[in-house]
């Protein structure tokens, strides 16, 4: 499959870029580290006119140290710099380690933060070549009207399928977008729709330029369990994050989310009031678990079934809060 014939526009500024967009108005795709959209293009899922290279604007780029305040990641970061960050492994490890699981070393090379929060919402009938999506006569994501996850239904079902976010969401983090009109800040849990071809709150020209997490959750334990057909390169089927705060004794506060089974990333309700003052064991551990299986609603968007992928999400729901619980950070 080839690229369809495109102009590169490469801005230096978030200004310029923000005038780019206005201009080319809905002729125009962002192009941040290229892994997601590039294939995208080749199933000609995309056919845009503009594809704007941003990959220029330093300013959207590196991790920065607030002091008091938190810490400031450009959305251009490449995952592998988070994931080679010391600040973060020691400070915010369930970005860490999620960070590691996204893709292969090379795709982290190439990767951003900003492009994994953005990251398509995707299903076995969206995510194909042309020929392969109008032999089933389309869908409601792409050209069609029939949503073929959900038959009869008139939403898209396509799942989110990114990694970091549900670590960002446990860390209570914010993203700052900028478009014609200024900037503005949103909190992460906040910007997702739960709507597969809608997926985010986000402006034609606008864009996610930074991420924001806050000092206050500093140092919480932390651990991200991901199910995958290989070890390597895969999305996931089934993804958990889940924070703690403890001093030696039990939990203070506490934070999950899950990934992959849903049209977004989602903070399981219910957790803190289920772990608040209690230590970790296996009664808890498959207590929360369950609240984790009643959020996740995974439709026949991969080549697992449902059933077992809820499943999942309750094993590896107990393993990532035993993980954590268990861990020195």
């Amino acid at each position: 499959m080839s690229l369809p014939t495109f102009k590169l526009l490469r801005p230096r500024t978030i200004e310029e870029a923000v005038a780019l967009m206005l201009e080319h108005s809905q002729h125009v795709q962002i192009l941040a580290g290229g892994t997601d959209l590039l294939p995208s293009m080749k199933q000609k899922l995309f056919t845009p006119d503009y594809v704007m290279d941003i990959r220029g604007i330093d300013e959207m780029q590196g991790i920065h140290v607030r002091a008091g305040i938190g810490v400031e990641i450009g959305a251009l970061t490449p995952l592998s710099v988070i994931e080679d960050s010391e600040f973060i492994r020691r400070n915010y490890r369930v970005l860490h380690e999620a960070v590691a699981t996204v893709a292969s070393p090379i795709l982290r090379n190439m990767g951003t933060i900003g492009g994994n929060i953005c990251l398509d919402t995707r299903c076995v009938w969206y995510n194909q070549s042309l020929q392969w999506r109008k032999s089933c006569g389309f869908c409601i994501k792409k050209d069609g009207d029939l949503c073929h996850v959900a038959p009869g239904g008139t939403k898209c079902w396509a799942a989110f399928s990114g990694d970091t976010a549900p670590a960002l969401l446990c860390l209570n983090a914010e993203l700052e977008i900028v478009g014609p009109v200024g900037v503005r800040r949103m909190l992460l849990k906040d910007f997702y729709t739960n709507v597969g071809d809608a997926r985010m709150r986000l402006e034609r020209h606008e864009m996610v330029t930074r991420v924001f997490l806050p000092q206050s959750c500093s140092g919480w334990k932390g651990s991200y369990q991901k199910l995958r057909v290989r070890g390597s390169i895969d999305y996931p089927l089934a993804g958990v994050a889940v924070v703690l705060r403890q001093n030696g004794g039990p939990v203070e506060a506490a934070r999950m989310a899950i990934t992959a089974v849903n049209p977004a990333p989602l903070l399981v309700t219910g957790v803190e009031h289920a772990l608040m003052g209690k230590k970790i064991d296996e009664h808890t551990a498959t207590v929360v678990a369950e609240l984790a299986g009643k959020t996740a609603k995974p439709l026949t968007t991969s080549g697992l079934t449902p059933e077992y992928r809820r499943e999942m999400i309750k094993v590896y729901a107990k393993r990532a809060l035993m993980k954590a619980a268990g861990s020195d950070t």
